[in-house]
């Protein structure tokens, strides 16, 4: 885990990781939020639909943004205020993301990050992009 404190953290700083889609994944995120709408839970059904298996939860996918901040960028003092995201792509069990956020602005007053953030695919097709508002917290 990254502990970037606010003045450490540059404009133009970046961070990445990769994580690998797995029907676990699915399963447990269906399970805590009750939602078991058939194209995240039923291959054949997603299937007849036009999508080449199971689609991962939108929200799963944008999950990893909470991973993005609270352990890469800042890491340990991340305060998350606010996130927008756009999906651009289904992503699916097996996919490999690559998530990762760049500084756009910073405002001293409130200790606050700007990020621009893309999640890609192992294709490199962008699945999700936005942006974040984090405030970077003091001891």
């Amino acid at each position: 885990m990254n502990s970037y404190r606010y003045d450490e953290i540059d404009i133009g700083k970046e961070e990445e990781f990769d994580v690998v889609v797995t029907g676990e994944m699915l399963d447990a995120f269906g399970i805590i939020t009750g939602d078991v709408n058939p194209l995240h839970t039923d291959a054949d059904y997603a299937g007849s639909k036009g999508y080449k298996g199971r689609v991962a939860y939108g929200m799963l996918t944008a999950s990893f943004l909470s991973t993005l901040a609270g352990v890469y960028l800042p890491g340990k003092y991340s305060l998350i205020q606010s996130t927008e995201i756009k999906f651009a792509e289904p992503v699916y069990i097996g996919d490999r993301l690559n998530i990762k956020g760049e500084v756009t602005e910073k405002n001293d007053t409130y200790k606050l990050i700007f990020l621009k953030v893309t999640i890609r695919n192992g294709s490199g097709k962008k699945v999700c992009r936005g942006k974040m508002q984090i405030q970077v917290a003091e001891d």
